[in-house]
């Protein structure tokens, strides 16, 4: 096991012995072995989602908890694949992207039809596949930021997935047609039996205001998640929240003087807590995304955002690049890392 609390240094008091008072604990529903039957069960998904939910729940180190360890690999087709893979080539093979899920203990990978339809044969009954659904490609010039649906929902079915996943730009010029879109393909993806992940992330340049940027500000990434949550997303992607009073400093929109007196501080626990409770106080789990790889403090930083994430009711973590951009041991290593934070009963719900 990771030593979890040595990885936190000088924040391991600061981030451990917090109680969130404005949304207490004991209105959340929080994850368990019993998630799927406590939340879903009473939901209006049919027995194939929930059976689905319950394979992703059932698989890796994290089995049986109720938490969720993610390999995400859609970088190739966001980021280009030269800027995703050269610093280990490895990964140009969809092969090693899923044997990095295997060998790291994750419930579920996530990556392009092409991607996991590639190797669909040989993994698909081994680990839970996901599909990511659309993507933002970076070979047009000028750049573009709009994500475009690259997979219908019967091909993801087709090849063994269990689970469809997709981005909405929230707060971009598109991103009513992408909630459409998204909206449509969730419902299909119900009715075949599968689960639903949403990345809810914001894009407006608008939301950059005084060098700050409320992209990652706790009042509007938790309306996103309003937003993910009323789609029926049943797993919700989000960065984790840096700050809060985005509605506020860009001037627009509609909140209330409670959200920031009341409800939040400026606690990183407190600013996720404001997230998961705009997830339906936890119907739909939060996951916060593993961000970019910085390098030698990779392995801190995910532990960091895992602990917050655990502490603040939310129900995992989804890491990539921190992973696959690194020797493939090492990535193990940084996921094992991750799961350990969930694992470690000295973190708990604050």
């Amino acid at each position: 096991m990771t030593d979890t609390l040595s990885l936190l240094g000088d924040e391991a008091e600061y981030l451990l012995d917090y109680t969130c008072t404005g949304i207490d604990k004991s209105m959340l529903h929080l994850p368990g072995d019993d998630y799927v039957e406590r939340v879903i069960g009473v939901s209006d998904r049919g027995p194939g989602t929930m059976r689905a939910m319950q394979e992703i729940f059932d698989h890796g180190r994290l089995g049986g908890t109720g938490y969720v360890s993610m390999l995400p690999v859609d970088q190739g087709i966001e980021h280009s694949g030269g800027a995703s893979f050269a610093p280990n080539p490895i990964y140009f093979d969809p092969a090693n992207i899923v044997e990095l899920a295997i060998e790291g203990g994750c419930n579920c990978v996530a990556s392009t039809l092409g991607v996991l339809g590639s190797v669909s044969r040989k993994y698909a009954h081994r680990i839970p596949f996901m599909v990511k659904l659309n993507h933002n490609e970076t070979l047009t010039l000028p750049a573009m930021y709009e994500q475009t649906l690259f997979a219908q929902v019967e091909q993801c079915f087709d090849l063994g997935a269990l689970a469809v996943g997709a981005t909405i730009y929230f707060g971009s010029d598109d991103s009513r047609r992408q909630i459409q879109e998204i909206s449509e393909a969730f419902y299909r993806a119900h009715q075949l039996g599968m689960a639903t992940v949403l990345w809810a992330y914001l894009r407006n340049p608008e939301f950059k205001k005084d060098g700050k940027d409320y992209h990652v500000s706790a009042d509007l990434t938790g309306q996103a998640n309003h937003i993910a949550s009323t789609i029926q997303a049943d797993i919700v992607k989000q960065k984790q929240a840096e700050n809060n009073g985005g509605y506020t400093a860009v001037g627009f929109g509609n909140t209330h003087d409670r959200v920031y007196s009341h409800l939040t501080t400026d606690h990183p626990v407190d600013l996720v807590r404001y997230q998961v409770a705009n997830c339906y106080m936890g119907r739909a789990g939060l996951i916060n995304s593993g961000g970019g790889s910085t390098g030698s403090g990779d392995l801190e930083q995910a532990v960091r955002t895992a602990v917050i994430n655990k502490r603040a009711g939310g129900m995992g973590l989804i890491s990539g690049r921190k992973a696959f951009q690194k020797p493939m041991k090492e990535g193990v290593e940084l996921l094992n890392a991750i799961q350990d934070a969930y694992l470690d009963e000295r973190v708990t719900v604050a």
